[in-house]
C-alpha cells in the first residue's frame, strides 16, 4: 500500500506504468473500522466472505481488485 497527496502525485510516481486500485484515506478508514471494528468484542465471530464482500460493495469498492476470492 502507498499512500499519496494527489492524483497528480500518483500519475508522477507510476511514470507511465499501470495503475492498481486507488481509494482515498477516508474510504481506507471506513474500510478498517468496518472491517476489524467488531474484533475486540467477546462474542465476535469471523465475518464469512459474504459480509466482507458487503462491506467492500457497501462503501463502493467494486471491480476485480475488490472480489474475494471462492474457497
Amino acid at each position: 500500500m502507498n499512500l499519496f497527496r494527489s492524483e497528480e502525485h500518483i500519475i508522477r510516481w507510476l511514470a507511465s506504468r499501470e495503475a492498481g486500485a486507488t481509494t482515498s484515506v477516508v474510504i481506507l478508514s471506513a474500510l478498517a473500522h468496518s472491517w476489524w471494528g467488531d474484533r475486540l468484542d467477546p462474542n465476535w465471530q469471523p465475518h464469512s466472505r459474504e459480509q466482507n464482500q458487503s462491506i467492500l460493495h457497501g462503501l463502493g469498492l467494486v471491480g476485480p481488485f475488490w472480489e474475494l476470492p471462492r474457497v
